[in-house]
């Protein structure tokens, strides 16, 4: 029994997971294929209460907390629902909203997020610029009453659906304060890219945002002037938890499909499970899965206790992403050439989960943090 959660927990937890195996997983190979999850997912999605869960109620939302969220993410990477784009809609956008937005804009923007009517995007990597947030090159460049946006966006996760942009800009272009202004997509001189092909998360709507002269009004700026770094950064720790979360829920449900693969794949006439090396290594990824699980919860307790730290969500991460990565490995391996083919969960989890060391901070930048502390 794992005592982070909470029997409201877990019943939330039913709940996600007959839609997600009604509503989700039946569909995502066609929405590989297609490279985008339409949009009336999201709002059935919304009809059943599985968005934006830790808005308060006064909004749309559920007024749950971090351990919502986290059922939610890992119901997601139970069956590797990476096409969907429910947590950087729930967990990223809508608390930055929550957390710096003026009552007007909570009641403009919430309640059609929770009900998933609009889609909302953080708009912060551009071409050439990834980590280094400091060094973006989108402007906003006051005009009266409101802003004139112009710059490029990319690798943005919903881009495709997106209606509402929360995007980072400069005021000065040789400053190195960003100021939050958020964009939608009705405006004119705003428009998307093409959805840029992926070697993995192929069902993940991600594309290029272009903003050329959109003027905005004063009123959808997020926040003060030239705070946006600081905003992004202290949404940052739980972001990178999510990632965590998510890893170490997909090492788990991988580790059981192999063991139910292993047990029935015959090879020199017995089951590939019954060879000592098979079960070493499966005994070897449950360790492993085992000591990480111990450290998420660790991390997504302090989360809910309003304790988490820059340094705990580098570590969360750091951790995650990277044994997920060596234990997909190995859980391919076993599965032989078929672990190859896409048809099977475990090759499309080893592609996706890749990334997973790259976006939110690569693992480079997350020592980094974690060093500061030494």
């Amino acid at each position: 029994m794992r005592t982070v959660f909470r029997e409201d927990h877990e019943h939330f937890r039913e709940q996600a997971r007959r839609f997600i195996d009604k509503e989700i997983a039946p569909h995502l190979a066609d929405w590989e294929r297609a490279g985008i999850v339409p949009k009336d997912v999201w709002r059935k999605a919304g009809d059943a209460g599985l968005l934006c869960t830790t808005v308060p109620e006064a909004y749309g939302g559920s007024d749950g907390d971090f351990g919502h969220s986290a059922v939610m993410i890992e119901e997601l990477a139970r069956v590797n629902a990476t096409a969907v784009g429910f947590t950087t809609h729930s967990e990223i956008v809508a608390p930055y909203i929550v957390a710096y937005g003026t009552e007007e804009q909570k009641q403009r923007w919430l309640p059609r997020m929770a009900r998933g009517e609009l889609i909302g995007v953080i708009a912060m990597s551009e071409p050439g610029i990834g980590s280094d947030l400091r060094a973006m090159r989108t402007t906003a460049k006051r005009d009266g009453d409101g802003y004139i946006v112009n710059g490029q966006k990319t690798f943005i996760t919903n881009g495709g659906n997106a209606g509402l942009m929360v995007t980072a800009t400069k005021l000065d272009p040789q400053s190195r304060d960003l100021t939050l202004i958020c964009v939608e997509e009705e405006r004119e001189g705003f428009s998307k890219g093409r959805l840029l092909e992926k070697i993995g998360l192929k069902g993940q709507d991600t594309s290029e945002l272009f903003f050329d002269n959109v003027h905005v009004p004063v009123a959808n700026r997020l926040g003060e002037e030239n705070q946006g770094f600081r905003y992004l950064t202290h949404q940052l720790a739980w972001e990178r938890t999510i990632i965590g979360i998510r890893a170490a829920a997909s090492v788990e449900a991988l580790l059981g499909e192999t063991i139910r693969y292993t047990r029935e794949r015959v090879v020199f006439g017995k089951p590939v499970f019954e060879f000592q090396n098979t079960r070493f290594k499966l005994a070897e990824v449950k360790a492993n899965a085992t000591m990480l699980r111990a450290f998420v919860d660790e991390c997504l307790g302090r989360a809910m206790r309003g304790e988490l730290t820059a340094e705990t969500g580098a570590m969360c991460k750091l951790m995650g992403s990277e044994l997920q990565g060596k234990l997909l490995d190995e859980l391919l391996q076993l599965h032989g050439g078929y672990g190859f083919m896409s048809e099977y969960m475990i090759g499309r989890s080893w592609v996706d989960a890749r990334v997973s060391r790259i976006y939110g901070g690569t693992s480079e930048i997350m020592k980094e943090i974690i060093s500061r502390s030494l």
